[in-house]
């Protein structure tokens, strides 16, 4: 079993505000293919990381979370890419972990 996550901004690069609408259409499709997800969208989370050495860079977030029982990494890069363009950023998070339901 596989935990996968995807860390979508609320915000583009120049920091517009993004459109409901991405995250509607993102949902659907997720649930659609897996059958369910949970995303934590009532507190963002803060991301911050320092590009190149330059000043700290901060990020607010919606964190989606996805389980499957295969991972299909060709599939997930795919997404990653169609998920950058929908959002408008140079790379979004996508990360899976291994998972054990208890």
């Amino acid at each position: 079993m596989f935990l996968i996550q995807l860390l979508l901004p609320l915000y583009d690069n120049a920091g517009t505000p993004i459109d409901g609408a991405c995250y509607a259409q993102t949902r659907t499709e997720l649930i659609e293919r897996f059958g369910g997800l949970t995303a934590y969208s009532r507190a963002p989370a803060d991301g911050l990381w320092k590009p190149d050495g330059g000043a700290a860079v901060r990020d607010e977030l919606v964190v989606v979370e996805i389980m499957a029982d295969v991972l299909d990494e060709a599939w997930w890069k795919d997404y990653r890419h169609r998920l950058e363009v929908r959002f408008r950023q140079q790379s979004i998070l996508v990360r899976a972990l291994h998972a054990t339901l208890l």
